[in-house]
Order: structure tokens, then sequence, then C-alpha cells
């Protein structure tokens, strides 16, 4: 057995553990392998072990893997897009999971027009409240009046556009000493997009992509859908997507107000 599918199984089993543990159904725990700066040869054996959903950080390191590797990897993009590059996004990409601004999805809501379907789309929050974190801010969702009225605004635009399917929420949570620490943010997201459900009800919401190598259990156990799996696979130097320097001083997490 190779060090890859050791790690591999040894992940597969905490998702398990995690979704058992929240009265889950293991097998709605999508997991999706970051691939950031990994060989073909690495991803070609991890496809060999069965994986078959892979998250990419930047359109060009994208290009060259989705044209080399199998056609029924399922592509996901889990990094920010500049808005001069969502062009090059339509073609490579199967999920966007870091739609962060009105901007950007009234852009890929154009540029997916000739698509056959609508393109599968996440919305990106950033709960934390982190300065410079992409997503829409909603550290103060619930509390602060004006931010919800504009985050329901610039929803309401967005599911209503033609050539994008809204499927759900995404975060990154901050860098914390212990992934316990990242549980109100990722509690956050899921009462978020419980509200979401209930004032558009048309959109699916069906997804949570939260919770990577350092928390994904945590993000599990608080609904998680999606898990942004790089470096507990591959075990590489690099920190793995998303990752901030230490330092970084997160508010805390939004107050949920009934």
């Amino acid at each position: 057995m190779t060090d890859l599918e050791i790690r591999l199984r040894s992940v597969l089993r905490r998702i398990t553990a995690a979704a058992n543990r929240a009265d889950r159904d293991p097998a709605r725990v999508r997991l999706v392998a970051v691939t950031k700066t990994q060989p073909l040869s690495l991803i070609t054996a991890a496809y060999e072990l069965g994986l078959r959903h892979f998250g990419e950080n930047r359109v060009e390191e994208a290009a060259g893997k989705v044209a080399a590797l199998p056609p029924d990897i399922v592509w996901h993009m889990i990094g920010h897009i500049q808005s001069r590059k969502a062009k090059q996004v339509i073609p490579l990409f199967h999920f966007v999971h870091s739609v962060d601004s009105l901007r950007l999805a009234l852009r890929l809501d154009r540029l997916s027009s000739q698509r056959p379907e609508p393109l599968p789309v996440l919305l990106e929050f950033n709960v934390s409240g982190e300065h410079g974190k992409s997503g829409f801010p909603a550290a103060h969702w619930s509390e602060d009046r004006a931010q919800r009225q504009v985050l329901l605004t610039y929803i309401q635009q967005i599911v209503a556009l033609p050539h994008l399917k809204v499927e759900g929420l995404m975060t990154i949570a901050p860098i914390v000493a212990q992934a316990e620490q990242a549980r109100p943010f990722f509690a956050c997201l899921r009462k978020l997009r419980d509200e979401l459900i209930s004032l558009f009800p048309e959109s699916g919401w069906s997804h949570l992509s939260m919770g990577m190598t350092d928390d994904f259990e945590v993000a599990i156990e608080e609904g998680a859908s999606i898990v942004r799996i790089g470096r507990a696979i591959f075990a590489p130097e690099q920190p793995e997507a998303g990752w901030q320097p230490p330092g970084t001083n997160p508010g805390p997490a939004c107050t949920i107000l009934r």
C-alpha cells in the first residue's frame, strides 16, 4: 500500500466517523481533493484509487491538468476568480465554489449562456470578518440590518440569473490553534444557508462547502456536504487552499438572533 493510499484511507475513515457522530450519512459528504501544485503523476495515482472530484485554485495551473487527465474527472474551482479570467473558468470547471461578488456572478452568467446547462455555483461568504478574505461580508448578517439587506439584495439578483444554478454556500474558516475553534464559523454558514432556504426556496441550497485538512471533521459535524482536502491526502509542504499567514485576528463568529 502506498503512502498516498494510506493517507486517503485515513481521510475517508475520518469523514465517516465525523458524519456518524453527527448522525449523518457519510455518503452525503463529498470529498474534493485539492490538487494545487500537485504533479500529474500524483493526481493520476489518486484517480486510480477512486477519487473523481478535484479542486484547483488557479486557472492557469488547472488548464494543463484538465487537458492531460481523464475526462470523467469533475473539476471544482475553489480559488478567488479575477474578473478578467472568468472566461477561462467556463470550459475548464464543472463546479465553481467561489462566487464572491455580484459582479462576478453577472460575468459568469453571461459567459455561461452558451452552455447546455446552467453552471453550478456556490456563493462564498466571509463569516469571520477577516480583512482581505474573499467572500460576501457576512460576519454580522443576523444582527446588522444593513449588512443583511445588502446580502439579500445581492442574493436575490444572483438566484434569478438564468445561466447559473446556485447550489449552496462556501466559506473558509480562520486559521485557529484547535479545530474546535472553527465550529462557530461553520455553524454560522449553516444557519445562513437555512435562512436562505426559507427566503429563496426556488434555489437548491443543498451544499455547504466548508472544511479543509485542519478542520474538516468539525465542518462535517456542522453540516458540510463538501470538504476540500489537500494536505491530508497529498502531504504537500506548502499550506493548502485558503491558508493565510498566522497572526490574523478574526472577529467573533456571527451571532444568530431570532
